[in-house]
């Protein structure tokens, strides 16, 4: 059984402005894998696959600085959404229901992200989460974790708070 411990994050200045700058450079990933998506359906009725978005992943890392400056796993993962958001779509049209294309993310409508794997992209230390390419962050663990953690996710709410949502 899955279950979520959510727990409040206490970012410095510095680590509020990179955190701010990952969930952007998410936001524009998401929205350009969404338009490439969608340019080679409507162009040539081909389903650019997860992997081969990876793949353009990885040669736009080499380019691109501000791609270059997010954890590797984080930026597959917002592919991954992309991939879920059409399946779904594609899956709704199939059942007869309502579809609902997938959206571009406008400035303040991308809220999260997720680090899917432990040890290398984040881990607990004391009263400190720390972050591949963010650095430690004050966190207020007010219980203990049970169970294996599988996946961290980081989210603004839209008081402008942060906080670290384990997937266990």
């Amino acid at each position: 059984m899955r279950s979520a411990y959510k727990f409040r994050l206490y970012p410095t200045e510095d680590q509020i402005k990179k955190l701010e700058e990952t969930l952007e450079t998410c936001r524009q990933l998401y929205n350009d894998a969404l338009a490439a998506k969608k340019e080679a359906w409507e162009d040539d009725r081909y389903n650019l696959t997860y992997y081969e978005m990876a793949r353009q992943l990885s040669a736009n890392r080499k380019k691109n600085q501000a791609l270059k400056a997010v954890y590797a796993h984080v930026l597959q993962d917002v592919l991954r959404r992309v991939d879920k958001a059409f399946q779904n779509f594609f899956r709704r049209v199939k059942n007869g229901e309502t579809p609902g294309y997938p959206r571009f993310k406008g400035r303040g409508w991308y809220k999260s992200f997720t680090y899917p794997d432990a040890g290398t992209g984040y881990k607990i230390e004391g009263s400190k989460l720390i972050l591949s390419g963010i650095g430690a962050i004050r966190i207020f663990k007010h219980r203990e974790i049970e169970g294996k953690i599988k996946t961290c996710t980081i989210k603004r709410d839209s008081t402008g708070a942060w906080y670290a949502i384990f997937s266990v």
